[in-house]
């Protein structure tokens, strides 16, 4: 298994997507294909009941053909079989542009291309990401069915971004290339760790990084309110050399430039996979002090070139096919606790979860609004040199 590094993320109780493919020319991005006979434009669609529904839909995207997605890499958090599986039910191929691109990358393709059909149609984005797009009047109020099954913080009331797959800040580490794995963030500012710790991208435009940042303030006195302690500790990671402006891919991994990476758990978890099988002992730890969980969200341009395509989109992921598909990534679905109540849940792909324990809690918007600013002024200053 392959993670296409570096990519951009709140969860309930203890269950709590190579080179960019050729999009199509610049022009202005088609309606006429997504309007149905008696005028309806899937362009305007707040759910699939407004089109018509969900039948009308798929006869509206299939007619587009194309789906544009962005910074979706085909093994983070199983995405290479969502988007086998949408193309093979629907037809409808999706073309993935820069698959290693971070969410601030999404959200600049959706403001430079405005008006182009080789704008993204969908997005997945951090959840602070997702925040700033909707601030920015960039996303498109949609409702998927299962709209009502999401808990009500962890949507937009108007469907503008919901949230769709999490998981944990944890520590990944190659057990044969560090005698004693780090458990927790204050095992990583000891001295046998030095040039070794790594982070996914930088935390300014990158959803994991940002969470490892946030996960660290918790460790070391911070809060949802102060995420000032994190940025120190990252700090001192780097005035001890323990810290590695790196980013960890599988391919540094492998070549022992990054043997100890803090990333989502479901990203550490797919590393568990492919390693162990090349000869690599990859561990996987919560850290108990820095405990942080976050989801990522999914969302619509407001000026997708195929909006029927990326309304369906969303109801495909929504579904339970789609979540169950996250959920076999390692990654918990928003409707994680819906599907478990309705007997619906996939119970092997959940058991093999990392473990944690504690019900987490989650930054408001306004909390990670303040964070990213905070984030954006201090952290070239603490990592530099």
């Amino acid at each position: 298994m392959t993670v296409f590094l570096p990519r951009t993320a709140v969860l309930t109780g203890g269950l709590a997507v190579a080179a960019a493919l050729a999009l199509s020319a610049c022009g202005a991005a088609p309606d006429d294909k997504a309007t149905t006979a008696d005028g309806k434009s899937a362009a305007t669609a707040t759910s699939a009941a407004d089109f018509g529904g969900l039948d009308a839909l798929v006869k509206a995207a299939k007619k587009e053909g194309t789906l544009h997605a962005i910074a979706l890499p085909r093994d983070w958090a199983n995405y290479g079989a969502l988007i086998d599986g949408f193309t093979k039910k629907y037809g409808i191929k999706i073309d993935v542009e820069n698959p290693a691109g971070s969410s601030q990358d999404e959200i600049n393709a959706v403001t430079s291309r405005k008006g182009q059909d080789r704008a993204p149609d969908v997005l997945d984005l951090g959840s602070s990401f997702a925040l700033s797009a909707a601030q920015q009047g960039l996303l498109a109020p949609y409702k998927v069915t299962a709209f009502a099954d999401l808990p009500e913080a962890q949507k937009d009331p108007k469907g503008q971004w919901f949230n769709d797959y999490g998981g944990y800040v944890s520590i990944g580490c190659d057990a044969k290339k560090v005698k004693e794995c780090p458990k927790t963030f204050a095992d990583l500012l000891k001295p046998q760790y030095k040039g070794q710790v790594a982070l996914n991208g930088n935390p300014t435009k990158s959803g994991s990084a940002f969470g490892g940042v946030y996960a660290a303030a918790l460790a070391n006195g911070g809060s949802f309110d102060d995420i000032q302690p994190g940025i120190d500790f990252f700090g001192k990671l780097k005035k001890n050399g323990n810290y590695t402006p790196v980013e960890s891919t599988p391919a540094t991994v492998e070549k022992g430039e990054t043997p100890i990476s803090i990333d989502w758990d479901y990203l550490n978890a797919g590393y568990a996979d492919e390693f162990n099988s090349k000869g690599l002992d990859w561990t996987v730890t919560v850290p108990a002090d820095g405990q942080y969980s976050q989801y990522y969200s999914q969302a619509i341009n407001k000026d997708a070139p195929h909006p029927a395509a990326a309304r369906l989109w969303q109801e495909y992921l929504y579904s339970t096919e789609g979540q169950n598909l996250w959920l076999k990534g390692y990654a918990r679905p928003a409707l994680m606790p819906a599907m478990d109540k309705a007997g619906t849940l996939d119970k092997t792909a959940a058991a093999a979860l990392p473990k944690v324990s504690g019900t987490p809690t989650f930054p408001t918007e306004d909390q990670q609004t303040k964070a990213k600013g905070v984030l954006a002024q201090g952290w070239g200053k603490a990592v530099s040199g």
